[in-house]
């Protein structure tokens, strides 16, 4: 057991919990700066295009997600156990992995954007938009592969504040870029992407300036091609992949099946999927937090330790989900507004909100859960229930969006996160069985 390892707490949840929710607030912030530079265009199919190409590299890259999740979850558990060496290898060996997989990008970039452009049944215009933004970003697929080892490797080691550095950094130069390149030079939807791209190799180098003196060891190779060591990691990675990637086709369907509604329904959905990212990313602070502290829990073999995990992150995180759903239910009108000055797609947005302001109680459980089954590196049941929960998803999506149209769309959505809970929650009480309290 690591002697250094602090126990779960209340202070330690909010120290770690903190910079994550700061971090990731300005990830959906990005968004909205897309969104309402995009929104205060003439045309919708501005904002449709950024919002399609954006489904795509989310299709793409949250599939990816392995790279986060599966670095977080070992680095955690190696923590937790004092094993320093195993600590900086983790790190290592994926961001081969990501390297690799950032040239198969490159390389299939083209066979990409053409199942993209079958998948949508969007307007010529929103799909000419989508392609002008794919063909810019993917050229940062490495970069963006990257950054999600590092950030995982920073809160495995509980240095969220590192993390919080690194999106910060990333998310505010995009920012200032994008509204550059779109507002002041006139680019357009080439201009949003271009600001992407350069963000996040940006935000390599500094990762990798917070990773080295964090590290604070010399690089070594040794043990990182150990064979039990990979096929454990891919085994993790396999798992994570195919529970991510259910989620991101249900997202995209989603998508996809507002577009049928016109170009309108599509932007408006796309400024409500917006709220609903800021839900998920300030929900997910708590859900790292849990991984973490889980991880270490694991790592050290105290199932007390984990059980009082479980405890503080979850408290916490309901409470900021019923400050979500005040602030939806009382100013949501209002931060529609602030997205888009185009009046359909503004009321629009606004018949749908009565969603959004459910979504946090709702979600709450999902993302939490997720967190716990990371840290404890309890991948095949996530991918499991992860499968089931999407199927009931696509039961609900046929069932209720040709009889209820949008609020149909939504409903669905609801019913995959109550689905996502419930199945996580059933396989809950195995994990802390699997550990034994310290002697």
């Amino acid at each position: 057991m690591n002697a250094q390892l602090e126990a779960p707490s209340h202070a330690l949840a909010w120290r770690l919990a903190g910079p994550i929710i700061l971090a990731n607030l300005s990830v959906p912030l990005l968004g909205a700066v897309d969104t309402a530079v995009m929104g205060h265009l003439p045309n919708p199919a501005y904002l449709g295009g950024v919002a399609v190409g954006s489904v795509v590299f989310s299709f793409i890259y949250w599939g990816f997600g392995f790279l986060r999740m599966g670095t977080t979850g070992l680095v955690a558990q190696a923590y937790g156990a004092g094993d320093n060496a195993e600590v900086r290898s983790t790190l290592l060996r994926g961001l081969m992995i990501a390297a690799g997989f950032g040239v198969v990008l490159w390389i299939l970039q083209i066979p990409i954007i053409a199942l993209a452009r079958n998948f949508f049944d969007a307007s010529p215009e929103v799909e000419g938009f989508a392609h002008d933004y794919f063909r810019i970003r993917i050229w940062s697929a490495p970069a963006t592969l990257a950054n999600y080892c590092l950030v995982g490797w920073f809160i495995g080691m509980r240095n969220t504040r590192a993390a919080l550095v690194l999106q910060l950094w990333m998310n505010g130069l995009n920012i200032v870029l994008s509204l550059s390149f779109v507002v002041g030079m006139g680019w357009g939807v080439p201009g949003v992407a271009a600001a992407t791209a350069i963000a996040e190799y940006a935000a390599v180098a500094m990762a990798l300036i917070l990773w080295r003196r964090a590290a604070n060891a010399p690089i070594t190779f040794n043990g990182i091609l150990d064979p039990a060591k990979l096929r454990r990691l891919f085994g993790l990675n396999f798992d994570i992949f195919v529970r991510t990637l259910c989620l991101i086709t249900a997202f995209a369907l989603f998508t996809r099946q507002g577009a049928t509604a016109g170009d309108a329904m599509l932007a408006a959905n796309a400024i409500l999927m917006q709220l609903q990212h800021f839900l998920s990313y300030g929900l997910d602070g708590f859900a790292h937090a849990a991984e973490a502290m889980i991880g270490g829990a694991a790592g050290a073999r105290d199932r007390e330790a984990l059980r009082r995990a479980v405890r503080i992150t979850g408290q916490w995180a309901v409470i900021v989900a019923v400050g979500y759903s005040i602030i939806y239910a009382a100013a949501g009108p209002i931060i529609v507004g602030w997205l888009t000055d185009i009046a359909e797609v503004r009321d629009l947005a606004g018949e749908f909100l009565i969603w959004l302001a459910i979504s946090p109680l709702v979600s709450v459980w999902s993302f939490m859960l997720d967190g716990i089954f990371i840290g404890a590196t309890r991948t095949r049941d996530m991918r499991n229930a992860m499968i089931v929960s999407f199927g009931v998803f696509l039961i609900a999506l046929l069932s209720l969006q040709p009889e209820f149209g949008n609020h149909g769309l939504w409903a669905a959505l609801m019913i995959f996160m109550v689905a996502r809970a419930a199945t996580l929650a059933c396989l809950y009480p195995s994990i802390a069985r699997g550990l034994r309290s310290p002697l």
